[in-house]
């Protein structure tokens, strides 16, 4: 009997009229009735979703980035009133999608992704796979591993020490079909020359001294998956000879002998020198060079990307609050250019480490300051004036000049002294005044500034002016700041 295709039918809570049955000569039905959706199953080959309301559910946005290769169809009811152009908007946004107008004639079998430019994945998708991605650079590099995730083709990352290869490696993995199977990565620098061989590919009982098992190694141990060999060019040659082999061939050889062992794998290597200058000089093959560069992706540093410092930071702070077990800090507004304005040769790593260690050494402090940040001055000696002058990208940055301090200036004596004291005009004019509006006034001023630290939360806000999270919205309401009910900032 012929094994029919599979559609996977999520209705968002529309009633479905029977069409499942009617389809069911072209198609193995299943539906999904909830009204929230749910992702679809790995082994079907076309998710068919009811287009409802002005705009997706907050869940669908999160999926597409798991199912870049999956064709979606979305479906309007032949009575459903018209959708206006923002809302064709919103659920297009969701990606590679078709529309279609559902009725007895079944979808037909075959449909593929649409082609076209691969859609940018949003903030929230980009920071389910730990990925803080606001730059043109860093969104150019999320297109092409979405690219790069539905299809098995080999990726070559590039880019200095810190700037986040492994993440972008784990993302593609995740977007890829093969999400639920193995992710192995090897850090090929790590392991002696003499034993990377027998760690890739796996060896047989008797093969050397101590070889007292038969090993399957990394490769077979990604079977299915995703291996990620990182700081590939320090591979030694005989290494790279078995490597070329794996990705022409598909199976290795394991040492000591024995039938080759086919592998299913998919193969992102990644490196922070440059490969074409290591391949001139013969230290690595020329050949193996062009089969790993099959989809090249380089990470842009951080002192490139500076826009995105205070999100990762941000980041950072909640991640790094939350793991050492501590409640979650603030950073103090003036923090934001201080950062943006390092150079940060160690890039996000080094970011990373900055912000856990002024967690870690502010005691009980809710907010962090710019003197959290002094001890970054003892390696970066360099002034603000000259990276603003000479950026990453040739191109001047008004926005660093502003307040920066002499040539030759230290950052220790210019950006992490504290910022000055908010000057409050209390002299009593003359002609006198209305303490209740003053009074009014300055309450008003120091919540507009906690909500600025705390970015918007409204119980650390509180916290920070001494106050209970109740009577912190009432006040809000009397000063007509906002709606005492709105939604809560994330911790």
């Amino acid at each position: 009997m012929t094994q029919l295709p599979r559609l996977h039918w999520s209705t968002l809570g529309d009633d479905t009229g029977g069409l499942e049955h009617r389809w069911a000569a072209l198609w193995d039905v299943t539906v999904d009735r909830g009204a929230s959706p749910a992702l679809a199953p790995k082994d079907v080959d076309l998710w068919v979703i009811s287009a409802r309301g002005a705009w997706p559910p907050p869940e669908l946005n999160r999926m597409m980035a798991e199912v870049a290769a999956l064709p979606i169809l979305l479906g309007l009811r032949p009575d459903a009133a018209p959708m206006d152009a923002k809302a064709l908007g919103e659920w297009g946004s969701l990606g590679s999608v078709r529309w279609a107008v559902l009725g007895p004639e079944p979808p037909m079998p075959g449909l593929r992704p649409r082609s076209g430019t691969t859609t940018q994945l949003s903030a929230s998708q980009a920071l389910a796979f730990g990925l803080v991605s606001t730059s043109p650079a860093m969104q150019d590099v999320l297109v092409r591993a979405r690219s790069a995730a539905a299809t098995r083709a080999t990726v070559l990352l590039l880019g200095e020490s810190g700037t986040g290869k492994e993440v972008i490696a784990r993302a593609i993995h995740r977007m890829s079909a093969e999400a639920g199977e193995p992710f192995v990565a090897v850090h090929c620098g790590a392991i002696p020359e003499n034993l990377l061989e027998s760690e890739l590919f796996g060896y047989n009982k008797g093969a050397f001294t101590d070889a007292r098992k038969d090993t399957p190694g990394k490769f077979r141990e990604a079977h299915g998956g995703t291996i990620f060999l990182d700081e590939v060019g320090t591979m030694p040659l005989g290494a790279q000879v078995r490597l070329l082999r794996v990705l022409q061939e598909r199976e290795v050889q394991p040492l000591g002998g024995g039938a080759p062992v086919k592998v299913d794998v998919r193969v992102v290597t990644a490196s922070n020198v440059d490969l074409w200058k290591k391949m001139k000089d013969g230290s690595f093959r020329e050949d193996l060079f062009y089969r790993l560069e099959v989809v090249p992706i380089t990470m842009p540093p951080l002192r490139a990307r500076r826009e995105e410092v205070p999100f990762l930071a941000q980041h950072f702070l909640n991640r790094k609050a939350r793991e050492h077990g501590l409640y979650p800090k603030a950073l103090h507004p003036s923090v934001d250019p201080l950062l943006m304005a390092l150079p940060w040769p160690g890039n996000v790593r080094q970011l990373e480490n900055a912000i856990e260690r002024a967690i870690v050494l502010s005691g009980t402090r809710p907010v962090l300051t710019r003197e959290d940040f002094a001890f970054l001055a003892e390696r970066m000696g360099e002034s603000v004036e000259s990276l603003a002058a000479t950026p990453a990208d040739g191109a001047p940055r008004p926005e660093l000049q502003a307040g920066t301090p002499p040539a030759g200036q230290a950052f220790s004596s210019a950006l992490f002294a504290p910022p000055p004291a908010a000057a409050y005009g209390l002299d009593l004019p003359p002609e006198g005044l209305d303490l209740n509006q003053v009074v009014s006034d300055m309450e008003k001023t120091l919540m507009l500034q906690s909500l600025a630290i705390t970015r918007g939360n409204k119980k650390r806000a509180a916290d920070l002016l001494g106050l209970k999270r109740t009577t912190f919205l009432e006040k809000m309401k009397r000063l007509d700041l906002e709606d005492g009910d709105g939604a809560e900032a994330e911790a």
